[in-house]
């Protein structure tokens, strides 16, 4: 009886120091990365269709406002990963003049509809049934993120998971 302790207890041990070292050594994932974009300094490209859950959205009615659109896909697991952080800056954003606002990628409205539940999202999202929108952006992947400025011309293009802090840097350059 007391061997059988004795082996399980250092089973339990050996499980214990192996998952230590596990996510000890898990790299973070890595912000969004700042990319050359031939969009950059250009007016934005138009933006409208029906928003999942319903209605419609034009970003022309955001004109005068930061708009950070991102372009994402429920089967993405860095979308996932981003997925609190847009929420979260929209939230903080929502005062400021800044509007989040993302772009069904290359994905079933289903999908979306239950990833958009699933995560509380705090922004609206169009639907691009047909990729015409991440056509226009040349968007090949998600997640990708354009900030376009207050008058209407793209300020910034990363790829990659956004973090919070990392769009509240780019808002303030623009600002600047």
């Amino acid at each position: 009886m007391k061997r059988t302790i004795t082996i399980w207890s250092i089973v339990v041990l050996v499980v214990i120091v192996a998952f230590s070292v596990f996510l000890g050594s898990r790299q973070p994932v890595a912000p969004a990365t700042s990319a050359p974009s031939p969009l950059l300094g250009k007016a934005a490209p138009a933006v409208r269709g029906e928003k999942l859950g319903g209605g419609r959205l034009s970003l022309q009615s955001d004109r005068g406002h930061i708009v950070v659109l991102n372009f994402w896909a429920s089967w993405c697991g860095y979308c996932r990963t981003e997925a609190p952080n847009l929420s979260t800056f929209a939230w903080h954003q929502r005062h400021n003049d800044v509007d989040v606002v993302g772009v069904v990628f290359n994905d079933s409205v289903s999908a979306a509809m239950s990833f958009s539940r699933h995560f509380g999202s705090l922004y609206p999202s169009i639907i691009d049934p047909n990729g015409e929108i991440a056509n226009e952006y040349g968007v090949f992947s998600s997640p990708t993120t354009f900030v376009i400025n207050a008058s209407g011309r793209i300020a910034a293009t990363l790829l990659g998971p956004v973090i919070v802090g990392q769009l509240d840097e780019v808002i303030q350059r623009i600002r600047n």
